[in-house]
């Protein structure tokens, strides 16, 4: 695996700590050669620029929004478009979502689907994934 793909409502945008531990876990990722990308079914606009930070200052390497790429998950084009964005195949991409549909989905189509209800889990399921190591 070399793609990490993760949601943003009900999975980047939670608590401060959250956060803060989630900018941290994408670094390490990097760090270890993976390419990162928020996929959100954000409808675009000036009012996702908050959600555009994340690349621009770097954090991840991309964001698609389905408002602006004519496709939501669970549709395979709105996962395609986070693929093409880093530049990988789809079954080498994880993707990590709070709805069981859009995990179900990714899964359909090629991908490893992570249901994300809580950091600490996830971020044990992304560590065993990637072979990454730390506390997060």
């Amino acid at each position: 695996m070399r793609g990490l793909i993760v949601d943003y409502v009900g999975v980047l945008d939670g608590t401060e700590e959250d956060t803060k531990r989630w900018r941290n876990l994408f670094a390490a990722a990097k760090a270890n050669g993976v390419a990162t990308a928020i996929l959100s079914n954000d409808a675009g606009g000036p009012q996702a620029e908050h959600i555009r930070e994340w690349e621009y200052r770097g954090i991840v390497d991309a964001v698609i929004l389905s408002g602006e790429i004519g496709s939501e998950k669970p549709e395979i084009g709105a996962f395609r478009a986070a693929a093409d964005a880093l530049e990988l195949p789809l079954n080498d991409c994880v993707m990590v979502d709070d709805s069981i549909l859009n995990v179900r989905a990714a899964v359909e189509f090629g991908m490893i689907g992570m249901l994300y209800t809580v950091f600490d889990r996830t971020s044990v399921e992304i560590q065993a994934v990637f072979d990454i190591e730390g506390e997060f």
